[in-house]
């Protein structure tokens, strides 16, 4: 048995602090890599999430906008917005009103009631996470035309789109 430990060679300390070092300099290298990968995927999803918002904005604001006969925008950069008209056929009076509901945190929802012939027909929560400060969201008549601005911004990560909509010409 003596003989066989004598043949035996273990490592030195200073190979072994060097396999510690390596290993540890590709633990962190890995660490690092993973955090990184982890937090652009979150952005992307936050950015993603708020690019979603407002086009669904949009989405619901321009073909009421385009059916409106008539238009009344708010005080508060053209908040809430009401839109009137008669349906062609039924002779029904629709009337649908925007408001920006509070959020917690500052920002808002964008809100969408529906009435026919004054009696409410749906609310619906068009969109999350809008800005309402001056200039993010805003509903302003140019000439023949309206501008819908909106920004939502989820976790640090905004998107704003502008649309411009032409009401139906019997109605300007």
């Amino acid at each position: 048995m003596k003989k066989l430990r004598k043949g035996q060679r273990g490592f030195t300390l200073i190979e072994v602090l060097i396999v510690v070092s390596l290993t540890g300099l590709i633990a962190a290298g890995l660490t690092t890599t993973i955090m990184q990968v982890l937090t652009m995927s979150h952005r992307t999803t936050n950015r993603m999430t708020a690019v979603r918002q407002v086009r669904q904005a949009g989405f619901w604001v321009s073909p009421d906008v385009m059916m409106s006969q008539n238009r009344t925008l708010g005080e508060d950069s053209g908040f809430p917005l009401t839109l009137t008209w008669i349906q062609w056929g039924t002779n029904d009076t629709h009337e649908v009103i925007y408001t920006l509901v509070d959020m917690p945190g500052g920002l808002k929802k964008l809100q969408r009631e529906h009435y026919i012939d004054s009696g409410l027909d749906a609310t619906n929560i068009v969109a999350e996470y809008i800005d309402a400060d001056p200039g993010h969201t805003s509903f302003v008549q140019d000439g023949s035309k309206y501008i819908f601005t909106v920004t939502a911004t989820v976790g640090g990560q905004n998107e704003t789109r502008e649309y411009e909509v032409q009401p139906r010409p019997e109605s300007l």
